[in-house]
């Protein structure tokens, strides 16, 4: 029977090239595209006459020149293929049976064109469930179609028939196929078969994370996804939108900058390995697989729609999620603690904006004390009042004046401030303090009377000698004899000198930047900058070197205590106080031997 040429009702080079280089991201997705219409087709003809139910893949091969989809689906009538075949951006789901638009995967009408990314011409042979004749529809990329009805009575389903392009070639053949097919459409509810030389094979499987195949199905599962068993499985789900599925929890903590990432499917077939908007960004601790039939996807079907639904449904999983770890804090405490140790860094930032998951979790976890490590729950336990410094830098400086019946907290580390300063807000009885290294100097006793004017007289002397290092001398009694000395400075006078340092090892320009961010900051200039040595009149040496005379013993000690109290603060040395220490031993040595290091006798 003779066919008319017709022409598409779109300009249909521009679509393919739409589609290939702005809606799909690879030709990959022609197979995806295909059983999904197929699917569709066959969800149909269950509402026509209750059959139908198989979808079959011939991939190319060296006996076969074409790859072949069937499909016992529904099927479709000349008029159907003339209509709709022709028309982008029409579904026929919707407007040929009258179907609710979410009982069915295809919504946009473009999906069979995605195969001219990889074809220039599309066959296919149809017999609709309906009755009537079989029909052949013939597209090619040049824009034009034919439909003809054969004489020849198909079986009720439909075929699409590919003859690839010469750069397309491999995604048509046997190995292709399969790991598509298993990618895309392993879980669809209908049976999926590739057929080659080498016999048939089925890829449709049960559903694991559907609760299909039992515990021991879900377990393994998980462990193919993250690659390790997960610490536990926790079932999450939307009714109203037809959503559902499992989180696994990491048994490992992931990279800071990994971001939230579910594997999501749209009816059973695969939307995205990585949806970055299906769980909220604070449940970075599990990684979970959904399906949904309520959702709706994007054009190129990769992602979803950010509308309402998606939005409640991401409110209501992560719901699930708090929910598990609140229960898992009232019934499984050893198991909470497990979980915390792996995941505290990411639930530390994640109790700060939650006030409910706060209450279970912030007990178990940790921070670093003068007392060593401690639990929150101990700590608040053990101590009325905490302290805590904003800054390591601030924490090793004060940290060893600490009285012992007291407790500091160190606050430098990632959240760990803010969640000590929110510990009112959970225990009520507890006070919180945030130290600064001037006020804690401050709190400390000046010595004995008696020896006021010999302290204050080593103040002067050891300040001149440490004038050239920008660190002016005070003397004070700790209660710790084994202390000689604590250097100390607030962190704007930190950055003060670091930026001085860096400005003496680069070139003008970066030290003008440098000079000019202090003038515009306010910051104190090289000859403000005060560090300050604390020396322990409780320590022995230090209550000796007052009473030393000789001026090159006591200046070369001074400038050892202020080295030694650097490197006890884990502060770096510059090179000028490299150079200081060098000097400064080679000194003693010479003192201790008897020679002056002028060449004139010492007599020790």
């Amino acid at each position: 029977m003779s066919a008319d040429v017709q022409q598409f009702q779109v300009d249909l080079r521009g679509v393919v090239d739409l589609l290939s280089r702005h809606i799909y991201s690879s030709p990959r997705v022609y197979l995806r595209e295909l059983l999904q219409n197929a699917r569709d087709a066959i969800a149909a003809r269950s509402e026509v006459d209750g059959a139908g139910g198989s979808i079959r893949i011939t991939p190319l091969s060296d006996s076969s020149a074409e790859f072949v989809l069937r499909d016992d689906g529904v099927g479709l009538t000349t008029a159907e293929v003339a209509d709709l075949l022709a028309t982008v951006g029409r579904s026929s789901k919707r407007d040929i049976f009258d179907m609710p638009r979410s009982d069915y995967l295809g919504q946009f009408g473009i999906g069979l064109l995605s195969c001219f990314m990889i074809s220039d011409r599309i066959v296919i042979r149809s017999q609709s469930a309906k009755g009537g004749a079989s029909v052949e529809w013939t597209g090619d990329a040049d824009g034009t179609f034919r439909v003809v009805e054969l004489e020849e009575r198909l079986p009720v389903g439909t075929s699409v028939h590919l003859t690839p392009r010469f750069d397309a070639d491999d995604l048509l053949r046997p190995a292709a196929v399969r790991e598509l097919a298993t990618t895309f459409a392993e879980f669809l509810p209908v049976r999926v078969i590739v057929e080659t030389p080498g016999g048939e094979r089925e890829i449709t499987r049960p559903v694991p994370f559907l609760g299909e195949g039992g515990t021991d199905a879900a377990l393994e599962y998980g462990r193919d996804l993250i690659g390790a068993a997960p610490l536990d499985v926790i079932e999450i789900g939307e009714p109203a939108t037809g959503t559902r599925g499992l989180a696994y929890v990491l048994p490992y903590a992931p990279p800071p900058s990994a971001r939230q990432a579910t594997r999501m499917y749209l009816g059973r077939m695969l939307l995205s390995e990585r949806a970055a908007d299906v769980l909220p960004d604070w449940a970075f601790f599990v990684r979970a697989v959904v399906d949904s039939s309520g959702l709706s996807p994007t054009a190129g079907r990769e992602s979803l729609v950010e509308d309402r639904a998606l939005e409640h449904v991401r409110e209501q999983l992560g719901a699930g999620i708090r929910r598990w770890v609140l229960e898992l804090g009232l019934t499984a405490p050893h198991r909470l603690a497990q979980f915390v140790a792996v995941h505290e860094l990411g639930l530390k930032s994640l109790v700060r904006h939650d006030a409910e998951l706060a209450r279970f979790i912030t007990r178990w976890l940790t921070v670093e004390t003068t007392h060593g490590s401690m639990r929150i729950d101990d700590l608040v336990e053990r101590f009325g009042h905490v302290r805590f410094a904003r800054t390591v830098d601030e924490f090793r400086q004060v940290a060893g004046i600490v009285p012992a019946s007291e407790v500091l907290v160190n606050g430098g580390y990632l959240f760990d401030a803010d969640l000590v300063a929110s510990l009112p807000e959970q225990y009520p009885h507890l006070t919180v303090e945030q130290i600064d290294v001037t006020g804690e100097l401050d709190r400390l006793d000046p010595p004995p009377l008696d020896d006021r004017a010999a302290a204050v007289a080593l103040e002067d002397r050891a300040s001149a000698v440490l004038a050239a290092s920008g660190c002016s001398v005070l003397v004070r009694s700790i209660d710790r004899t084994d202390l000689t000395g604590l250097y100390a400075a607030d962190p704007t006078v930190l950055r003060a000198i670091d930026r001085g340092r860096t400005r003496g090892i680069t070139n003008a320009l970066w030290g003008g930047v440098l000079s000019r961010i202090d003038d515009a900051t306010g910051a104190p200039r090289d000859d403000a900058q005060t560090a300050r040595l604390c020396l322990n009149w409780s320590n022995p040496v230090v209550r000796t070197l007052s009473g030393v005379d000789d001026e090159a013993v006591f200046s070369r000690t001074v400038q050892l205590l202020y080295i030694q109290a650097l490197l006890a603060g884990h502060h770096p040395l510059s090179d000028a106080d490299r150079t200081l220490m060098t000097a400064a031993l080679t000194d003693l040595v010479a003192l201790s031997a008897g020679v002056r290091t002028d060449g004139f006798p010492f007599d020790l």
